[in-house]
């Protein structure tokens, strides 16, 4: 049973210097066009009325770059498909200065309890380098309002190893975002993609980022710092007091099922991840015209499954479990894995014990040459019959 959904919503104000996600200048026509196109889509997809789901997560772009007509609208349109009473968590996606009172009650009013805010940093001219239209300010507005209203269950993002970025900096980046003492954070370290501004300065050689071994001093101070406010690592760049780590992430690394509607969005459904077709005419056209705006669907199979199943939940702090990895697939890790396992193990790169896998401390520099060695070979096949 498939018990969660992403929705994208791809408009923002700005784009940043550093996204590569699916997204477009707002413009209200469009904005229009696109949500009676994705009404098309969930509408074909969701057969059931009232579908109960535990998760729904509406990301972006930037969500709140709707106008209140149009963000009513689309809490409206998902009101009328999902059971939001029933949903245990509800989070949209929000941008600090798009956030009115007026939105957050909209929100409010209509079952989301959970608000996410791409924050990025605590300095201004780091946040207008970065090609961001918010600044400090609107960041204390925004999460003093938020409180108000009553919609308490808050995560921010923040962003590290940024160019030009010192390490003391980056502190006092962290240093401020703790004194909000929020239930959950999110950290990650920029990742120059192609086809972003970005990518452009860094090939022409006018930006340039922090040293390796500065980046992995950021990251231990993060994660330092986080676990004396008791703010506690559950991924590999998640933090939360517990209770509050983001249950429909945690979808995504236990390798469950989950919808995905919208340009550019993915859904994984049982035997097969669904791509949809990202650019905005060709999107609304395809769900207008079908409700189905797929680009592509890769099968997957048993093998493609169990390797996920590793991937993923090794990113977790708590890694994989081995009865719950027996139960899904009627073979155990051990069987399957048994001369990696010793390998990684002898290396000093994962630990299992009361019933997991995961990565060590000394592991988590080595990731992805542990993910290697979960693909599984022709010699593992045989075990998948």
């Amino acid at each position: 049973m498939i018990t969660s959904a992403y929705i994208h919503i791809p408009f923002c104000e700005k784009i940043c210097h550093y996204c590569d996600f699916t997204k477009f200048f707002y413009e209200e026509k469009m904005a229009d066009d696109y949500l009676a196109a994705l009404e098309n889509e969930i509408k074909t997809t969701i057969t059931e009325p009232k579908q109960k789901m535990k998760t729904i997560f509406v990301g972006g772009g930037t969500p709140t770059a709707l106008n209140e007509r149009q963000l009513l609208q689309l809490v409206s349109m998902i009101a009328q498909y999902f059971d939001t009473n029933y949903v245990d968590e509800y989070t949209f996606e929000a941008n600090p200065g798009d956030l009115s009172k007026e939105k957050i009650k909209i929100l409010k009013d209509h079952g989301v309890n959970r608000i996410s805010m791409g924050v990025q940093d605590f300095n201004d001219d780091m946040l207008e380098r970065l090609g961001r239209l918010h600044r400090v300010k609107d960041v204390y507005q925004n999460i003093n309002d938020l409180t108000q209203i009553g919609l308490t269950n808050i995560s921010i993002d923040l962003m590290y190893s940024l160019p030009s970025q010192t390490f003391e900096q980056f502190s006092k980046t962290l240093e401020e975002a703790l004194q909000f003492d929020l239930p959950h954070y999110s950290a990650y370290s920029l990742q120059i993609e192609p086809k972003t501004i970005f990518y452009q300065r860094y090939k022409k050689g006018t930006i340039t980022k922090p040293p390796e071994e500065v980046e992995a001093d950021m990251y231990e101070y993060l994660r330092k710092e986080m676990n004396k406010q008791g703010i506690l690592q559950y991924e590999i760049s998640n933090f939360a007091k517990p209770g509050y780590e983001s249950k429909h992430n945690l979808t995504y690394w236990n390798n469950d099922y989950y919808y995905g509607f919208g340009a550019g969005s993915h859904a994984y459904l049982p035997g097969k991840r669904v791509v949809n077709v990202r650019p905005h005419p060709a999107y609304v056209e395809k769900a207008v015209q079908t409700g189905k705006p797929v680009l592509h669907v890769e099968e997957i199979g048993k093998k493609e499954q169990i390797e996920e199943e590793l991937f993923l939940g090794l990113r977790k702090s708590e890694g994989v479990s081995l009865s719950q990895f027996e139960r899904k697939y009627n073979l155990s890790i051990e069987r399957l894995y048994k001369e990696d396992l010793e390998s990684l193990s002898q290396k000093g790169w994962i630990e299992w014990d009361e019933g997991f896998i995961r990565l060590t401390e000394e592991g988590k520099p080595f990731g992805n040459e542990v993910f290697q060695a979960f693909l599984i070979d022709e010699k593992q096949l045989k075990f998948l019959d």
